[in-house]
């Protein structure tokens, strides 16, 4: 029983945390362009990035 008064301020807690780092996430636009973002990690160069574009646009 004990446990059980540990447990439950630590978990809602826990709920408390998580709820902030996602209105964090949210409110700091971390979610504004979620398509292109994997793209410009893998395309540094600006020329590799044009020809990727133009070719998907054939």
């Amino acid at each position: 029983m004990l446990s059980i008064y540990l447990l439950i301020p630590l978990s809602l807690m826990l709920f408390v945390v998580a709820i902030w780092a996602i209105y964090y996430a949210v409110k700091s636009n971390q979610f504004e362009d979620l398509d292109n973002a994997p793209e410009q990690i893998i395309l540094d160069d600006r020329q590799a990035r044009r020809k990727i574009q133009q070719s998907k646009h054939k």
